[in-house]
């Protein structure tokens, strides 16, 4: 206290001739502040350095086991740091047996069949429900009634009639006929005579026409053939009238709606018989 006392003013050292101490060089206490931040700057860097050697260490002991659903996975799922082979992992990887590949599968399971064999095919159905008489093997074809077994179909005078047939050989070219396919159904029939003309139904009628082309004649000449009960007859129904058939009356033949009764069966049941020509 005695030395605090004595101690001049230092704001005025000329005043009382006092002096500061020069023993000890300025800026003696920042210099050990600076060089305890440098130790304490190395220090940590050190310490940085040394950490981030030993966590790559631990995370490839961590990366080789999969995480379960309990760890850190997001959304329940499972991943795995070893990638397979192509850098993808395959699908169903995690399952206990994986399953084989098309191509393992295809010729483990069982033997190819040969290309050899072909399943056999289902028989081919006739387009009628019934068995149709099959057409005599001649140049042409007669049709002949079931109720008046000596009168056929003829051409007379434009119509079709059902005649007795002489021995002449003009009633019986006129009573011969060619059947093919039909001109607006191929499964039905059609018919012509000698000279080129078709029968066909007009005004309910049956009359021998030449075909003009047209759409209304190749349906009014088409008749698909109808077998019924009695074996070897059918009758013939209208393509563009369904339910009408072609029958004899006062042996004009006609296309009339059909009957339950037997007078129509009779008269509406044909043979074809050969040509008589």
């Amino acid at each position: 206290m005695s030395e605090q006392k004595s101690r001049p003013p230092q704001d005025r050292p000329w005043e009382s001739g006092w002096a500061p101490d020069t023993t000890r060089a300025p800026g003696t206490r920042r210099l050990w502040l600076a060089g305890t931040l440098a130790l304490a700057t190395i220090t940590a860097c050190v310490t940085a350095i040394t950490v981030m050697d030993q966590e790559p260490g631990e995370q490839d002991n961590r990366a080789a086991e999969p995480t379960t659903l309990s760890s850190s996975a997001p959304g329940g799922l499972i991943s795995f740091a070893t990638p397979s082979e192509g850098g993808a992992e395959k699908a169903g990887a995690d399952r206990a047996e994986p399953s084989p590949t098309p191509s393992t599968s295809a010729s483990s399971a069982s033997p190819s069949p040969k290309p050899g064999k072909k399943a056999p095919k289902p028989p081919k159905t006739s387009p009628t429900p019934s068995k149709q008489p099959k057409p005599p093997s001649t140049h042409g074809i007669s049709i002949r009634s079931v109720n008046f077994s000596d009168r056929y179909w003829r051409v007379r005078d434009g119509y079709v009639r059902l005649d007795q047939i002489g021995s002449g050989p003009e009633q019986r070219e006129d009573a011969t006929f060619q059947r093919v396919a039909g001109l607006s159904d191929s499964s039905c029939y059609s018919f012509t005579t000698a000279d080129g003309r078709y029968l066909r139904h007009r005004s309910f009628v049956l009359v021998a026409n030449t075909n003009d082309g047209s759409s209304l004649f190749r349906q009014d000449a088409t008749f698909c053939p109808r077998v019924w009960s009695r074996s070897g007859t059918l009758t013939l129904e209208s393509v563009n009238y369904p339910g009408r058939f072609l029958r004899h009356r006062n042996f004009q033949l006609r296309l009339d709606p059909f009957e339950n009764s037997h007078q129509f069966y009779a008269d509406a049941s044909f043979q074809i018989v050969s040509g008589l020509d």
